[in-house]
């Protein structure tokens, strides 16, 4: 019996007929190392993974490999989105030894589980430009451990040395007062001016970094920030990245022009597209966004939903083919399309009998007109015709999903959905959003504490730092939108997890794993941008909403000390920290808007509407009812509705506005420069 039948990790279970002889990571395969004097070979995926799957059809398939591999490694096989703390650790031990990384991450590890070889992919021959087959470097692996000992044990110190100088050294340094400025203009040098997105290939969505211009503008006003954030989105929405008949967007692109895009779908990725996209809506009413949210949205909840909750991805491949769901041919195209003026289609998603991608076509709207206003006779004939491809589509052989519940994914979709559904008023997200979040607190906890995935019944390894943080930062928003307590509550139960069993008493920040976890070659303790924004980036706006909404001074404290522990770093790679400035920012702001009146007032309600059609990614909004004592010392305690009217009042830095009370003029007050942070200003 293979030791992966009884995992519930779908990339697992591919590989459980593998003739190799797989270990999961623990204790059992560092014992068997050590037993029978044997390095090990670390494999870590991921379901959605084009070139994972390559490997294992390749190699891990094949018995002269599989042999080769059972005689000289203890082969240990890890699924990245299960274990990510794994993966962390490793990604960083191959670039310190000059890999590339990426997945599949192919590491040889001495039995204590240092690394002293690293690479990613292997093909199972040997490529032109002198790389060597897989085979070729498992004996090479095999003999270096063998016959070089000491230049092993020489080299595994070295790396674990310099693992723990990247995750432990100190960061910490006062705030520079232009910290905010000088990010976005290092940021904006690296953008493409024609195509948008950060230069070179491939191309990622990169959206943190892309809202850290988008905030420079609302900040500044400045029009190069504007013009390259917009170029960014603009191919992002009408190109290949997203997927036009089906909804949501792909992992990446491999060109500069973003149209042919790598076709892994990724919740989180989609969940912090989403958020940029409501963001920019709410400020200038972008009929694209707002079509490309409702049908992102729609894709979610039509093919991603685990019960209540959300899955992780959807596999690159299908039927062993890269992209075979998602592409069309021209006789596809009319055959599916027959009847409904098919050139029309064809022209304006460029559909062609050679096609763009190993003869068939990525579907995009690239150098054709327009695709706005709805209104348009054409594009409503094109929604048709794509929702002709959908029902056709449907009849395909669907890509694999990778159906664990992962605490932090979720956290990032369920914000994605109350923030889109409260600008958009869309009770039906926020509903959603709310199902999920209950879903993952009953599924995913225990008491205090979370598991950072579940499937199938079956909870995963205990959380994460990001697990805490993403859904901490996803019952706040769940607070602002509703005003219900046990939101507020279950941020702060989370925050009070992290910061008893999370927080590096030494030199600050969070580290990635628990206390009490099961030890790794180091600890890791990161500010970086990922696939998704670190918990010491996330934690920043968390502890300064908790603030914000309760007046205890230890959550400032706390933000204040996060926030400088990783000063040096912000300075020295800002392009790698855009969560990390974008929450900064939030932080710095210190803007909440209290509304006082009951919920079932139309006017308490225009007032909330007037709030959330207006971009104010720094804002915290509070909505009471006029016999609610907001907490002492609350700079708008005792504030009470103006003349028996619900009122709205602005808080800012230990000031408080006069009362307004008249939607409109909320409206107007909101766009007005006085609610951007003031230049160089710093969390309370």
């Amino acid at each position: 019996m293979s030791r992966l039948d009884q995992t519930t990790s779908p990339y697992l279970q591919l590989h459980k007929d593998n003739p190799v002889q797989w270990y999961l990571w623990g204790r059992e395969a560092f014992e068997a190392a050590a037993a029978q004097n044997k390095p090990i070979l670390l494999s870590v995926g991921y379901t959605a993974c084009h070139w994972c799957h390559v490997m294992n059809r390749e190699s891990f398939e094949d018995a002269q490999t599989a042999a080769l591999m059972n005689d000289n490694f203890i082969n240990v096989l890890v699924d990245r989105t299960e274990r990510p703390d794994v993966d962390q650790v490793y990604q960083n031990a191959a670039t310190l030894m000059g890999a590339r990384g990426g997945w599949p991450l192919t590491m040889f590890l001495d039995s204590k589980g240092m690394p002293y070889l690293a690479g990613g992919y292997f093909a199972k021959e040997e490529k032109a430009g002198g790389l060597p087959s897989f085979k070729t470097a498992l004996t090479e692996a095999a003999k270096l451990y063998r016959d070089r000992a000491d230049e092993v044990a020489q080299g595994t110190a070295r790396i674990g040395e310099q693992l723990n100088e990247v995750f432990n050294r100190s960061m910490r340094a006062p705030l520079d007062a232009q910290a905010l400025d000088l990010a976005a203009i290092s940021m904006a040098h690296r953008f493409d001016i024609f195509f948008g997105g950060i230069i070179g290939t491939p191309k990622f969505p990169s959206v943190q970094q892309v809202e850290v211009l988008w905030r420079a503008y609302l900040r500044s006003a400045a029009p190069q920030f504007l013009q390259l954030m917009s170029t960014t989105l603009d191919h992002m929405l009408i190109a290949g990245l997203y997927d036009h008949v089906g909804g949501g967007f792909f992992r990446y692109v491999v060109d500069e022009r973003w149209e042919t895009p790598h076709f892994e779908k990724v919740g989180n990725d989609n969940a912090q597209i989403v958020g940029l996209m409501t963001s920019v809506w709410q400020h200038n009413r972008n009929a694209i966004c707002e079509i490309r949210i409702h049908e992102t949205i729609d894709w979610l909840m039509r093919e991603m939903m685990v019960e209540d909750a959300f899955a992780a991805a959807l596999d690159a491949d299908t039927d062993g083919e890269e992209g075979k769901y998602y592409l069309w041919s021209e006789a596809e195209i009319d055959a599916a399309l027959v009847g409904t003026f098919v050139q029309k289609f064809k022209q304006a998603y460029s559909v062609t009998r050679d096609g763009n991608f190993n003869g068939k076509n990525v579907l995009h709207r690239q150098g054709s007109s327009a695709p706005f206003p709805q209104s348009d006779a054409d594009e409503t004939l094109l929604k048709r015709q794509r929702d002709l491809l959908l029902a056709a589509r449907q009849k395909r052989n669907a890509p694999l999903r990778d159906d664990k519940v992962l605490a932090d994914a979720n956290g990032m979709m369920i914000t994605a959905l109350v923030e889109a559904g409260q600008a958009m008023g869309r009770t039906d997200w926020t509903t959603a959003a709310i199902k999920a979040f209950d879903f993952v607190v009953k599924a995913l906890g225990d008491g205090d504490k979370l598991s950072h995935s579940w499937r199938a019944g079956k909870r995963g390894h205990q959380a994460f730092s990001d697990d805490y943080a993403h859904m901490a930062r996803a019952a706040l928003a769940l607070w602002e939108a509703t005003g219900e307590p046990r939101f507020l509550e279950r941020a702060k139960a989370w925050a009070h997890t992290l910061n008893e069993n999370y927080w590096d008493g030494v030199m600050g920040g969070y580290f990635y794993t628990a206390h009490d976890d099961e030890p790794l070659i180091v600890r890791t303790r990161s500010i970086y941008d990922q696939t998704q924004p670190p918990a010491n980036a996330v934690m920043i706006g968390v502890l300064a909403r908790l603030f914000m909404a309760t007046n205890e001074m230890v959550y400032n404290e706390r933000c204040g000390t996060l926030l400088r522990g990783f000063t040096t770093e912000a300075m020295r790679v800002p392009q790698a920290m855009g969560s990390y400035f974008n929450n900064v920012e939030f932080a710095a702001s210190n803007l909440q808007i209290v509304i006082v009146g009951p919920n079932s007032s139309a006017k308490t309600q225009e007032l909330v509407a007037a709030v959330n059609g207006r971009s104010l990614p720094n804002k915290l909004l509070t909505v009471v009812t006029p016999d609610f004592a907001l907490p002492e010392g609350h700079v708008a305690r005792g504030k009470a509705m103006e003349n028996g009217q619900p009122t709205a009042y602005l808080c800012q830095r230990g000031s408080v506005s006069a009362p307004i009370t008249n939607a409109v003029t909320l409206s107007q007050i909101l766009q007005l420069p006085q609610q951007r942070p003031a230049p160089g200003a710093r969390p309370q």
